[in-house]
This record gives C-alpha cells, sequence and structure tokens, in this order.
C-alpha cells in the first residue's frame, strides 16, 4: 500500500556541480526536495521505489545499487541508488532521471528504507503507467514514491520547446493536482498533450496516480516555478 509520495523535477542542474555558478538559482527548489524527502522518512516505508522518465534503452526495474554517473553532463560524479547490489554484475547505468534521484537520496543521507528504481518511458500509455503503480503500490506493506519528472518545456521563448501558450495552463493544472492529491486529474492528462509541451514527467505523475488509488492520501505543493521555461514542481503524498 502506497503510504507516502514525494513529486521532485528532475533536470540534472539541480546538482550544484553540474549547474556550477548557476547553482544558487535552484536553491529553493533543492531545498524543497530536501523537505519532500522528509516527509518518505516520516512515513516509515518498508520500500522506496524511485520512478523517473527514461529512453527506450534505459526503461525497466532497477535494484538497489544501480549506479549513475553526470559524465554526459561535463561532472565526474557518480552516484548509487541506495545500497545493496554488491554481489551482482553491474546493472545498467541509471538514466538521468533516475540519477537525480538517487543523488537527492544521498545528499539527505536516506537510509530508511530499501531503494529500487523504474525508468517509465514518455510515450508509456496512461493505462500502462496506471498498472504499474497498482503493481507497485500492491508489492508491499508500505510503500513510497519517489516520483521524478519535469512539466512544461515551453514556458517562455528561451525554454527548450519554445513558447507554447498552452504550457502555462498545462502546468498550472499539473501543479494543482499535484499538490491536491487529485488522482482523477492526474489520470486524466493527455499524452499527446504532454509530449507536444515536452513534459517529461506526464508518465511517472501516472504511475503515482495508480498507486495512490486506494490509499487516500492528502498533498501539499512546496515548489511551482519555472526558471528555465521548464515547469519545475516539488509536491508531497502522505
Amino acid at each position: 500500500m502506497l503510504v507516502a509520495a514525494a513529486v521532485c523535477p528532475c533536470p540534472p542542474l539541480l546538482v550544484p556541480e553540474v549547474a556550477a555558478g548557476a547553482a544558487p538559482e535552484l536553491d529553493a527548489a533543492r531545498t524543497a526536495c530536501s523537505d519532500a524527502l522528509a516527509v518518505l522518512a516520516a512515513a516509515r516505508p518498508d520500500r522506496l521505489v524511485v520512478v523517473g522518465p527514461a529512453e527506450q534503452s534505459a526503461r525497466g526495474p532497477y535494484p538497489a545499487g544501480a549506479r549513475g554517473s553526470f559524465r554526459g553532463f561535463g561532472v565526474d560524479l557518480s552516484v548509487r541508488l541506495g545500497r545493496g547490489g554488491e554481489a551482482t554484475a553491474p546493472p545498467r547505468e541509471l538514466p538521468p532521471s533516475l540519477a537525480v534521484g538517487a543523488w537527492l537520496l544521498e545528499r539527505t543521507g536516506w537510509s530508511d528504507a530499501p531503494i529500487e528504481g523504474l525508468g517509465v518511458g514518455e510515450p508509456l500509455t496512461a493505462e500502462r503507467c496506471l498498472e504499474a503503480g497498482r503493481e507497485i503500490a500492491g508489492a508491499a506493506g508500505r510503500v513510497a514514491l519517489l516520483v521524478m519528472g519535469d512539466a512544461s518545456a515551453c514556458r517562455t521563448l528561451k525554454a527548450p520547446g519554445y513558447l507554447d501558450e498552452r504550457a502555462a495552463p498545462f502546468d498550472a493544472e499539473v501543479a494543482r493536482a499535484l499538490g491536491a492529491a487529485d488522482v482523477a486529474a492526474l489520470k486524466a492528462l493527455d499524452p499527446e498533450l504532454a509530449s507536444e509541451l515536452k513534459a517529461s514527467g506526464r508518465a511517472s505523475w501516472q504511475v503515482l496516480a495508480g498507486a495512490a488509488e486506494e490509499a487516500g492520501l492528502t498533498g501539499v505543493l512546496l515548489y511551482e516555478d519555472a526558471p528555465y521555461g521548464v515547469g519545475y514542481v516539488v509536491a508531497t503524498w502522505s
């Protein structure tokens, strides 16, 4: 059963070494993410699953101890998804979204429950996302989710996807739904519109919706902004 969730953005720029001189611009987002992880720890889960967008080749589950890095972003920094896995062959490298999640967990010293990761493809249908969430929630007595993903990338002229007038209303509804733990609204997100607006978090949020169907959780919005024309949202469900 899902007992808590934290929703965080997943830009590698959250990692100060990657952001370099621009690091202070996301200080508020980092603080909100730390606060969100504290809510997960307070729920005392038996299992923590980190869910985030992934390319086709990086989908699927990642065991405890899976490694990721930010070398692709010009920084020689490695992370691990919790502890474990030392006796097994090295798994595939974490996709960037899960590497950012692993970095957040390392930063806060997470040791409250075993961790595993799930990379979900951005084109995954809503129903398959919901079903994945249901399976996660039913896999342990007390499950927590760290849900990684960004809202639209079309909020300004300099945004990665250029300016799209649909982006701000889309992001406002996403922030409202995540802040209110509105499962029905997340289920109703349009995958095609999300793709057009380059909202990488849609599939992850719908995994959360599936996991939370019977949980009766309430939400709190901790942060919402678009400092680089990309929507970033931090919220907690508990």
